[in-house]
C-alpha cells in the first residue's frame, strides 16, 4: 500500500503494530506477526533508514515510532525531492542534446571529424540495416513522435528480429502517448517477448539510436527527419549521447507498468504539458512534444484549470506555481 514511498509491507507491517503497542520488543512483534525476528529486524533498519523511528527517551536502548502525521510528511517530502533532481537532470539532459544539435546544424553533405550526412529516408534506412547488421552488443533508442506508423513499425521488425536474434542488448524509449495506440503497444510487446525492455516517457528530446556506443544516427532536423540524418563516431560525442539515453531511461516507465500520479495528483505527461506551456510552447508545439493531438493536449489543459479552479491561462500558470505544479 504504502511501497510508492519506499515502504515495503513487511516493514509497514510492523510500523502498524509499533503505533499501537510502543513497549513491544522484537520477540513480541514477531510473535504477533508471525514473523522470525530476523524479519521484524529487517522491518525495523528499513524503518529507521525512512526516519520513521526515533530513538526512545523513556526506554533507553529502545525505539519508539515517529508519529505518521510527521513520518508520511517527510517520506512524501523525500519523494518529492527525488522526483525533482530526476526532473532537472532530464531538462539538462534536453539542453545538452539541443546544444549539440546547434553545433551541427551547418553540416553539408560528405564525412569529416567523424560526421557524415545521409540524404533522404532510403538512405537513412539503408544505413540503419547495415549499422544493425554489424551490431554486437546493444542498440539504445529514442522513439518520439507518438503513435508509430504502420511503415515504421514494418521497417523495425526485421531489423530488431536480426539483433534480438544475436543477442544484442535491445533498449527502446517511446513516449507515454504510444500507450494509447493498440499497434505500437502490440509492437512493444512483442519487443519484451523476445528479450527487448522498452520504457515510455512524457517527451524526448529528439529521435536517436546508438549502436554499441560506437556510431549514432540524429535528424538533421528534428522537426522534419525526412530532411536526413547525421551520423556521428566521434568519441566524445557518443559518450555524451549514451550519458544522455541512460538519464533519460532511468526516470522513464516501463511499458508494462500502469502509470501513476505524483504527490500533486499529476501524471508525468501532464506535468510535462504544464512545464511546455510555462516556457512559452503554443498548444501546438506542447502537443507534438508529448506526441498527442491538438484537442487531446486542449482537453488535458482544460482539465487541469478545473482542478486549479482557474478561469483564464494565466490564472492557471500563477496558480500552478503556487502548488507546485511548474517546478
Amino acid at each position: 500500500m504504502l511501497a510508492a514511498l519506499g515502504l515495503d509491507a513487511d516493514a509497514e507491517a510492523v510500523y502498524r503494530l509499533m503505533l499501537v503497542h510502543q513497549d513491544w520488543g522484537i520477540p513480541e512483534l514477531a510473535a504477533h506477526l508471525g514473523r522470525t525476528e530476523t524479519e521484524v529486524r529487517t522491518g525495523l533498519d528499513r524503518l529507521a533508514e525512512l526516519n520513521l523511528l526515533r530513538r526512545s527517551l523513556q526506554a533507553p536502548g529502545g525505539l519508539r515510532p515517529v508519529s505518521p502525521d510527521l513520518g508520511f510528511q517527510l517520506l512524501l517530502q523525500r519523494q518529492q525531492a527525488e522526483l525533482l533532481r530526476q526532473q532537472q537532470q532530464f531538462a539538462e539532459s534536453q539542453a545538452a542534446i539541443s546544444r549539440l544539435l546547434d553545433e551541427y546544424s551547418e553540416l553539408r553533405t560528405g564525412e569529416r571529424h567523424g560526421v557524415e550526412y545521409l540524404h533522404g529516408i532510403d538512405q537513412i534506412q539503408t544505413r540503419l540495416e547495415e549499422l544493425a547488421h554489424r551490431s554486437t552488443s546493444e542498440c539504445l533508442s529514442f522513439m518520439p513522435g507518438g503513435a508509430q506508423s504502420a511503415a515504421s513499425l514494418e521497417a523495425s521488425r526485421p531489423l530488431d528480429t536480426d539483433l534480438l536474434g544475436r543477442g544484442v542488448s535491445l533498449l527502446t524509449v517511446y513516449l507515454d502517448s504510444v500507450r494509447n495506440d493498440n499497434a505500437t503497444v502490440e509492437y512493444a510487446s512483442w519487443l519484451q517477448q523476445n528479450g527487448g525492455e522498452v520504457r515510455t516517457a512524457p517527451s524526448l528530446p529528439l529521435r536517436m539510436v546508438l549502436f554499441d556506443r560506437e556510431v549514432a544516427l540524429l535528424p538533421v532536423d528534428p522537426e522534419n527527419t525526412k530532411k536526413g540524418a547525421v551520423q556521428l563516431t566521434g568519441p566524445g560525442v557518443l559518450t555524451a549521447m549514451v550519458a544522455l539515453f541512460h538519464q533519460v531511461w532511468a526516470v522513464a516507465a516501463p511499458i508494462g507498468c500502469a502509470q501513476g500520479r505524483d504527490e500533486a495528483g499529476l501524471t508525468a505527461q501532464e506535468r510535462e504539458l504544464i512545464r511546455q506551456l510555462s516556457q512559452g510552447a503554443t498548444d501546438e508545439i506542447a502537443a507534438k512534444k508529448l506526441g498527442i493531438g491538438l484537442r487531446t493536449s486542449r482537453r488535458m489543459m482544460s482539465e487541469l484549470m478545473a482542478r486549479l479552479g482557474a478561469r483564464s491561462r494565466f490564472e492557471a500558470g500563477i496558480l500552478a506555481e503556487r502548488a507546485g505544479w511548474s517546478d
